[in-house]
């Protein structure tokens, strides 16, 4: 279940680290000013690496990451330093999250107000929230469960959780972005989806003649996040013994 103990943060520090963080990620580290900002890095072919939250605290930058992708993300980071001024470290402090108001030192979730809050200053969070259902209410992806290296983030709805800007200039993987922004009408993509019985993540999704129709993700008791073909998702769906259905 996605919650805050699977996070660690790093610190970006020096003269150059805006500029050289404004230069790779999908939206504009300028918004930081104004609270949290979610964004991802991308691969040249604009495909999905990582996604995390960034924000400012005193002259330091100071990224909220999956736990899975930290040492990833650290290595990708300074493969693209070269001689920017640009420290990448370990932040051991915790992520806390929790819902309603944020309380002093906390930020107010980027992606939707309906996620709650996040803080790294060592204040409890909210122990009894079940964020996988938020998950799935909001059509949230996770990473390593429904964003994977073959995402792309259009399709994933990063667009619509306020991770990517399309105004804020170039950066990797921008140019396959943009041109699925403006150039294609999206045919797949992550929806909610209602489920009837479950299935183990990554269960393929069929239409009732077997043809495939997407991949069967984040489950509660009555809705899924899938990843659909929308133009095979009109009719009754099958993922193993689950039945799903897709009403948009």
């Amino acid at each position: 279940m996605p919650n805050a103990h699977n996070r660690r943060l790093l610190r970006l520090t020096g003269a150059d680290a805006s500029d050289f963080l404004q230069g790779l990620i999908t939206n504009d580290i300028r918004k930081i000013d104004h609270g949290l900002v979610y964004a991802a890095i991308l691969s040249p072919q604009g495909k999905y690496l990582a996604d995390f939250f960034v924000s400012k605290e005193g002259n330091a930058l100071i990224l909220d990451t999956d736990d899975a992708q930290t040492d990833m993300l650290a290595k990708r980071l300074t493969m693209y330093k070269l001689r920017a001024d640009v420290t990448i470290e370990t932040d051991p402090r915790a992520v806390s999250r929790g819902l309603g108001d944020p309380p002093n030192g906390a930020f107010t979730d980027p992606r939707n107000k309906a996620l709650g809050w996040r803080a790294y200053d060592g204040q409890a969070g909210d122990a009894d929230v079940d964020w996988l259902a938020l998950n799935v209410e909001y059509a949230v992806p996770s990473a390593g469960i429904e964003l994977t290296p073959d995402s792309y983030i259009l399709e994933m709805g990063l667009e619509r959780l306020n991770g990517v800007d399309f105004k804020k200039g170039c950066y990797v993987g921008q140019e396959v972005t943009a041109r699925m922004k403006h150039k294609t009408e999206l045919k797949k993509g992550l929806a909610q989806v209602e489920i009837t019985g479950s299935a183990p993540i990554g269960t393929d999704i069929t239409t009732e003649d077997g043809k495939p129709a997407g991949t069967l993700f984040s489950q509660t008791p009555t809705h899924a996040l899938a990843y659909l073909r929308f133009d095979r998702a009109t009719g009754p769906l099958n993922a193993k013994d689950a039945q799903i259905t897709y009403a948009p």
